[in-house]
């Protein structure tokens, strides 16, 4: 599949109306350093650097598919709990509809804790109640079920074993959804999988498919025998089978094809299913093929297991990875909300963030120093790149010489610079309160003082580095000299420029 296939998809995919049903829960995240073992038991202790909590289980599915423009509602049951009122809060802010989300004082919000030590993880605490829906929390729920399904593009049916997804439940939504043609696809749990029957596709993940078939899937016709199988036992006209490191098997009709991995570095695999249900279900919903639907599903796999927990994807994600890009020059040039959900994501497993901005028009080695230089500070430079618009203010009419597309691309091909990111005011102020950078880089030129968002990074426990300049090198004296060498003029216009800075 060409680049131009898969985001002529992505397009088509975007505003699909989906509802996902099933078991929400909270995922927990207690990010530590461990340096020590405990003098009371052979155990290591973990010293609590940072904690977050995000949607997960079926609501992880929900933030996969709004990742990637769909339309969500949600059918599901929380307590009425701090973490009920987390989890429609999240939701809510995401876009999502919630009238389904019912709330059960006698039942608590799933919850995961999940402690993380080096990037591994060492322990996880489950709160929760696996017992059936009380029955008139169970008819609630439908009452909401049988008037959203005719008005979706597509079900999903995301089982945790947590009780949501009752015999009733199931039977009543397979039903409607089948009498309303609807794509319906089932994420599953527990070794008898006829309560699935008459859904579109099954999802299991090869652990799941061997025990509800006794089949240990080996080789390629282990696996065709298997999702046979499945789709026998379902009356289903297709099956997807998830390998793990060996990528997917998907069984349409009678056509069976194997999908190598996607992914090129795995750090974990927490919620890889709901991002392969999300997106396969989303580009089916939008009137692609199956085979289709399986291959953007594997990209995306292979895009989220190389994040750390519970996470999403989104189109851009998908493209790169697709172009084997990844973190290279484009991969590298994100807007402010991917760029602020990397960098928390980068802080959560204890990486030092830089930070530092300017306009870089004409690249020059005063730029390369300096960078080189705010690198070696941290695991990580975040470049914030000045507009055209913000350089002409700051500049001149007649700056900038380069285009903020084409500068950025230049930025992004050195090794030493991590990401990229273009804003529009005339200072980083927005930038640096959103990053919460740990080091803030500027030049020597400067007093800390006079440093734009100084205050902030040390508000914050963070601190402002001044790099010294390279005498004799600035963007605006390499323009002179080009001008006086090959006899341009400058239509009269100074250069606004007030200091040498390696930074412009």
């Amino acid at each position: 599949m060409t680049r131009d296939q898969i985001q002529g998809i992505l397009k088509k995919v975007r505003n699909r109306k989906v509802l996902v049903v099933g078991d929400v829960m909270v995922d927990e995240y207690v990010w530590g350093r461990i340096d020590r073992i405990s003098p009371e038991a052979p155990i290591q202790v973990v010293d609590v650097e940072s904690e977050n909590a995000v949607p997960g289980g079926a609501a992880n599915v929900v933030a996969n598919l709004v990742g990637l423009g769909a339309q969500v509602y949600v059918g599901s049951v929380v307590g009425k709990d701090p973490k009920g009122d987390l989890l429609r809060e999240r939701l809510r802010n995401d876009g999502v509809r919630i009238q389904g989300l019912i709330t059960d004082p006698k039942r608590p919000t799933s919850t995961k804790t999940r402690v993380m030590g080096q990037n591994q993880q060492l322990l996880r605490i489950d709160r929760e109640e696996r017992t059936p829906l009380r029955r008139q929390t169970e008819k609630r729920l439908l009452a909401y079920l049988m008037k959203q399904i005719p008005a979706c593009d597509a079900v999903i049916l995301s089982d945790y074993g947590k009780g949501v997804l009752t015999e009733g439940v199931l039977r009543e939504t397979i039903n409607r959804a089948g009498r309303n043609k609807k794509i319906i696809t089932a994420d599953p749990k527990g070794r008898d999988f006829r309560k699935y029957r008459g859904i579109t596709c099954l999802t299991p993940n090869r652990k799941e498919a061997e025990e509800a078939t006794g089949i240990t899937l080996a080789k390629g016709p282990d696996i065709l025998q298997a999702a046979q199988q499945l789709q026998k036992t379902l009356h289903s006209p297709a099956c997807l089978i998830t390998l793990g490191g060996n990528g997917m098997a998907l069984r349409d009709g009678n056509r069976f094809t194997m999908l190598s991995t996607a992914a090129r570095e795995v750090f974990d695999v927490s919620g890889a299913g709901d991002t392969v249900i999300a997106a396969f279900t989303l580009v089916a919903a939008a009137g692609f093929g199956l085979r289709e639907a399986a291959q953007i599903a594997n990209l995306a796999a292979g895009v989220v297991v190389g994040k750390v927990g519970t996470a999403h994807v989104t189109p851009r994600e998908i493209l790169e990875h697709a172009a084997g890009t990844g973190r290279d020059r484009a991969g590298k040039i994100l807007s402010f909300p991917e760029l602020k959900e990397k960098i928390r994501r980068q802080k959560q497993i204890g990486k030092t963030v830089v930070f530092t901005n300017g306009c870089f028009d004409l690249l020059h080695v005063g730029h390369i120093r300096y960078l080189q230089e705010a690198r070696n500070l941290g695991d990580l430079l975040v470049l914030g790149l000045n507009s055209d618009a913000s350089v002409r203010k700051l500049k001149g009419k007649l700056r900038p010489l380069i285009s903020q597309e084409e500068r950025a691309l230049i930025l992004s091909a050195l090794d030493c610079v991590d990401y990229v990111v273009i804003f529009q005011e005339e200072t980083p102020r927005k930038l640096i309160r959103g990053l919460q950078p740990d080091i803030l880089v500027k030049g020597g030129d400067y007093k800390k003082d006079e440093v734009v968002g100084g205050d902030l990074v040390e508000s914050s426990g963070g601190r402002v580095v001044l790099i010294p300049v390279v005498r004799g090198r600035s963007t605006s004296g390499l323009v002179e000299r080009i001008v006086e060498r090959y006899g341009g003029k400058m239509k009269n216009e100074k250069s606004k420029d007030k200091k040498l800075e390696p930074v412009e």
